[in-house]
């Protein structure tokens, strides 16, 4: 394996994929294979497995271990909670997210799909397309994934039927014709048996396309946070009170998306104060340009009254929303119902207000699309438009925008638990 901090490794372009699905789908098989076949497995994990899969009185390599490492997720021979591994081949670097397929764990399918640039979606040859599918579906083309795989797994259990494949993919394309992907790619493969995951296989001659593999190498990785207008979240204010740093202001935070530079004239939002960037302090480094996602600290001319969550944004871009009411397409999480009038704590970037649930617009069907406005309420792993009422003013982008400043979480004030997760619509 090429070496993990090898300088090659570090300028790589990198792509973050989520596996996601119905239960038994394969989605860890199918991570463990694309592990296995690129040679991203040590030794002693290999042997690990190896043992594991003997002890199960498995007549393979079980590579479902290699992403199942939750003991409950062994016994059960299911994914519980969100699984990252890591690997790289000579033209890219990779994250990948193994989500759950089970109906009640979709929360966390939300978690590990947040900051993906792709999303495989596994079908069981044999099921077809289920509601599951499309639930997954459905969510990466709310979370703004631009990429879609559709991977036909299981080929080998349907005798590598090219009919079957064709008649899968004509079920999806007449779901996914109301969501907004980019780009939908088919691949018929079986991740246990290898076939068209890594290398082709000879067993589907009538497919016409690369490899699993080829196709995560090749797809676009689409906008970096460095093309966006610049968004620095302020973490904390630095004021020494030292004789030597008797008059010392600096911002502590990090660039969301964006760039600035010394001399920037810019504006603090939300009170809409302009100032200019005196300059940017990197530990001891006084750096000419930060840039997304780096944390440092920020002085302005002026001395301005910013606490934590306020941001900092260029005056010549385009500037964020300021306001106490937002839209939100929210994923419900916890197992008690959100309802009408209902108070949280809201969460979005650095800023904490209390809100209030003012308005329910509609809930998502996820087999049909259609929106159902009569139901007022939200139990967990829906999905539903609100609208939020905060005490204080929020600074926000569109989710489609800027996932970064476009996204909240909903906390109950008592547990302080996350109960829900949201993109901002307007």
């Amino acid at each position: 394996m090429t070496p993990f901090s090898s300088k090659a490794y570090l300028d790589m372009e990198l792509l973050r994929f989520t596996t996601a699905g119905s239960v038994d789908d394969g989605k860890s098989t199918l991570i463990g294979r694309l592990l296995y076949d690129t040679k991203s497995i040590f030794e002693d994990q290999l042997e690990a497995v190896m043992k594991a899969s003997v002890q199960k009185g498995n007549e393979y390599i079980n590579l479902a271990l290699f992403t199942d490492g939750l003991r409950s997720e062994r016994e059960q021979g299911i994914t519980i909670d969100v699984a990252y591994r890591y690997f790289q081949t000579p033209k890219r670097k990779f994250i990948i997210a193994d989500t759950p397929g089970h109906i009640q764990y979709t929360r966390n399918m939300v978690t590990g799909a947040s900051t993906a640039n792709a999303t495989i979606v596994l079908i069981d040859a044999r099921n077809g397309v289920i509601e599951q599918t499309q639930r997954h579906a459905y969510i990466a083309h709310l979370l703004g994934i631009p990429e879609l795989i559709v991977c036909i797994n299981k080929m080998d259990l349907v005798s590598y039927s090219n009919d079957r494949f064709n008649e899968i993919v004509s079920s999806f394309k007449i779901f996914a014709s109301g969501l907004s992907f980019s780009n939908i790619y088919y691949v018929p493969i079986s991740a246990l048996k290898g076939d068209n995951v890594v290398d082709l296989s000879s067993s589907m001659p009538w497919y016409q396309g690369g490899s699993l593999l080829n196709l995560l190498e090749a797809i676009p990785v689409g906008i970096t946070d460095n093309s966006l207008p610049a968004r620095f979240s302020v973490q904390y204010v630095i004021r020494p009170f030292s004789d030597q740093y008797h008059d010392y202001r600096a911002y502590a935070g990090r660039m969301e998306s964006g760039c600035l530079k010394p001399g920037d004239a810019v504006v603090v939002l939300p009170q809409n104060i302009p100032s200019r960037i005196k300059d940017i302090v990197n530990y001891k480094e006084h750096p000419e340009m930060v840039f997304s996602p780096q944390s440092v600290s920020i002085l302005l001319e002026d001395d301005i009254d910013i606490s934590r969550g306020d941001v900092i944004v260029r005056r010549d871009e385009k500037h964020p929303s300021v306001s106490q009411e937002i839209e939100v397409m929210l994923c419900w999480m916890n197992p008690a119902p959100m309802k009408m009038g209902a108070k949280y704590i809201v969460r979005q970037g650095l800023r904490e207000a209390r809100v209030v649930l003012r308005d329910f617009k509609y809930k998502v069907d996820v087999n049909t699309l259609n929106k159902l406005d009569t139901d007022k309420s939200l139990s967990m792993n829906e999905i539903a438009c609100v609208i939020l009422k905060s005490t204080k003013a929020l600074v926000f982008d569109p989710y489609t925008v800027n996932r970064h400043t476009g996204s909240i979480i909903l906390i109950d004030e008592a547990t302080n638990e996350t109960v829900g997760a949201g993109m901002i619509n307007q």
